[in-house]
């Protein structure tokens, strides 16, 4: 085994940096920090905090000089930055590499398809012109996506015929100059699920069951695990496939591989993310060892956890800002309800639709346990107060 990397550096400041400072603590890694704002969600907690532009080569450089190995927090730091980050020594987990595959949806579906993985039909395509033949010829209704700088929805439209080819071409207006138009067959799907796997360096890997994920306006508003309804071979299969992709790609850390489940069973790679993910918050109270501390694991080239449940069921449901502006005045009432939920809160601003923290209710029946983890979402969500 290669030397334990001691000191990690985090690049950016979001909750996901905040949830791996948790677990670095009973590992005993050092976290540093480079973080976009001296008041972010991560820089509240942790120690050693830089601020700066994650795009500006001479800042990440300083940054990276006092860690044994850098990651992410988000996938958007520039892929020349990141190699000459390794040609000047540093380990960069997952590095450029790898990292282009969940910066460039075109990459990752050229890349994805020629390992033989299951896509939509796809085509990049330069002009509406071309958008229109891929139409014609797949058939309406298509998606259409900026291959870089969308998320959480953005970057992504459904054109239902010719006469909206246009739309996505002005869309790109504001996103990341080196981004392209990707046309996509319009998958008809049941339900969205994810994959998470984490692999190290040196190749070992394991797997956390397949969750179903609810998705609201390209938004991630929970997740239930194990994937109900899942066949034994299709949650094997989808393990495996999510594993192979780790392999190929030489992803180290989590990667995350969320599917669409079609309605006529056919479950295809919508996107892929190197980094702990929202679908896998669940595994903090419902997997023996969390997302984040098998990330920081794999990063530190340290042995990974076991991934087995601590109950049959989790799930998990974002808070998302709502009319309660004070989330911590509303867990007492929370925890005293049902004190068997953990409520991780993300210290940010009250924002309407923002992210600010999660629930998760582990329990015997998926029913019961969604309606426990919904009601006390919905609560400090300010749900019914109106």
């Amino acid at each position: 085994m290669s030397e334990t990397a001691a000191t990690i550096g985090v690049i950016g400041g979001g909750q996901l940096a905040r949830m791996m400072h948790a677990a670095s603590i009973g590992l005993g890694l050092r976290l540093r920090l480079l973080a976009e704002g001296p008041d972010v969600s991560a820089a509240q907690v942790v120690r050693e905090v830089s601020v700066g532009d994650y795009t500006d080569p001479a800042t990440v450089a300083t940054f990276a000089a006092g860690c044994d190995a850098v990651t992410f927090d988000h996938e958007h730091v520039p892929t020349a930055i990141l190699h000459d980050l390794e040609r000047a020594g540093v380990a960069v987990r997952p590095g450029p590499d790898a990292l282009v595959h969940a910066q460039d949806k075109a990459v990752m579906r050229s890349r994805l398809t020629a390992l033989g993985v299951p896509c939509p039909a796809y085509r990049v395509v330069a002009d509406a012109a071309e958008l229109v033949a891929f139409g014609d010829q797949q058939g309406w209704p298509v998606i259409a996506k900026t291959s870089r700088g969308g998320y959480d929805g953005k970057g992504v439209w459904k054109l239902d015929s010719a006469a909206d080819a246009a739309v996505p071409f002005d869309g790109l207006q504001g996103l990341r100059r080196d981004a392209v138009v990707i046309a996509e067959e319009f998958v008809d799907f049941a339900r969205e699920l994810s994959v998470l796997v984490v692999r190290r360096a040196g190749g070992q890997a394991v797997a956390y069951p397949v969750s179903e994920t609810v998705q609201t306006d390209g938004i991630c508003t929970a997740t239930v695990t194990p994937a109900p309804g899942l066949r034994a071979d299709q949650e094997r299969d989808l393990k495996a496939m999510a594993l192979r992709i780790a392999e190929a790609l030489g992803v180290v850390g989590v990667l995350a591989v969320e599917l669409m489940q079609a309605r006529d069973g056919r479950i295809v790679v919508n996107e892929l993310a190197m980094r702990p993910h929202n679908t896998g918050h669940w595994t903090i109270d419902g997997a023996r060892t969390s997302q984040f501390e098998n990330h920081l694991r794999a990063v530190a080239d340290l042995p990974l956890g076991s991934t087995a449940m601590t109950a049959p069921v989790a799930v998990m449901v974002n808070v998302l800002g709502g009319s309660r502006p004070d989330l911590v005045a509303g867990l007492g009432k929370v925890l005293a309800d049902d004190p068997g939920l953990r409520v991780q809160l993300y210290g940010k601003q009250v924002v309407p639709g923002r992210k600010v923290g999660h629930v998760t209710a582990v329990g015997e029946d998926v029913d019961a346990t969604m309606e426990r983890a919904w009601r006390a979402a919905n609560y400090l969500m300010g749900a019914g107060d109106e």
